[in-house]
């Protein structure tokens, strides 16, 4: 691991721990955990969260799918089952999961990971009383570009065919891209620190796989995007949602809070402004549900 991600996931660790100290997953959610969902039984883990009363009456609710961040290097189901189980809260059964990091786990990894949550998921809907097909997904940071180029796969088939990805039954109705970058292409070019450990050295063995942009039209999923000021990613957000609008894709996006709200603002769920960021993300999920 490079010098670059060390540093950051350090930082990182220390934030997170901090932000959910003395935090308790809600008495009124049912959390299910250690799931595998792949073959690798160390990185290949999930967990599913639902409202309690829903659990109790096997309600079939929405599927909302967290992708998180950290970086490509950092982060996991631990930093994220907080955030998960208020989702829930709102009527959705959330999978939370994790996927192969790297440097030990390079490109494609995470997104062959998503692939296979949503294979498992479609196996096991009506275990977990999932409707795949009302399924929306949110991705911050890192996890955010993962789910944008994910769902460009999803949505159109030449990129599909390029990542010779099989894409199990569901549809990917609305996605929530919270203080993420979405030019893999331009932005690991030349590859350094975390782009480095995600990608290695030599960017030309991907092709054009790296374009996500190059292949997004307009079956893309409606998107919602949001960032602060404070946060080292804003000024990706207001150029995707323009980008997004011009390809035909309903998209909105928001920024939150002032110069002290920083990466990710959405996590804390002790704040008030994040608890409203994320309300307004399901209020636009709603309308495509």
């Amino acid at each position: 691991m490079s010098v670059e991600s060390k540093i950051m996931a350090a930082m990182f660790a220390r934030s997170d721990a901090k932000r959910d100290k003395g935090l308790r997953i809600p008495e009124d959610i049912i959390r299910t955990s250690g799931i595998i969902y792949g073959p690798d039984r160390d990185n290949h883990v999930l967990d599913v969260f639902r409202p309690a009363r829903a659990a109790e009456e096997k309600t079939i609710l929405p599927l909302l799918v967290v992708v998180h961040g950290g970086g490509y290097v950092y982060g996991g189901i631990t930093q994220y089952q907080f955030y998960s189980a208020d989702l829930a809260r709102r009527g959705f059964a959330v999978i939370c999961y994790n996927y192969r990091l790297a440097p030990e786990h390079r490109f494609p990894a995470p997104l062959e990971d998503l692939n296979l949550v949503m294979s498992w998921a479609a196996k096991h809907a009506a275990e977990y009383g999932f409707d795949c097909e009302r399924t929306v997904m949110v991705g911050d940071s890192a996890g955010a570009q993962i789910l944008s180029q994910y769902a460009a796969i999803v949505t159109t088939p030449e990129y599909m065919l390029l990542m010779d990805m099989e894409i199990p039954d569901f549809h990917l109705r609305a996605v929530g891209l919270n203080c993420g970058m979405y030019d893999l292409a331009k932005e690991a070019d030349p590859p350094k620190g975390i782009y480095k450990d995600y990608l290695g050295d030599d960017l030309s063995i991907y092709g054009d796989k790296l374009d996500v942009l190059g292949f997004i039209g307009k079956m893309f999923p409606p998107a919602y995007l949001i960032s602060a000021p404070g946060d080292f990613l804003v000024k990706n957000c207001a150029p995707m949602t323009d980008f997004l609008q011009c390809m035909g894709v309903p998209c909105e996006y928001k920024i939150y809070g002032d110069q002290k709200t920083g990466h990710v603002f959405h996590l804390d769920m002790r704040s008030a402004l994040a608890h409203q960021a994320n309300d307004d993300e399901i209020a636009f999920f709603r309308k495509y549900l």
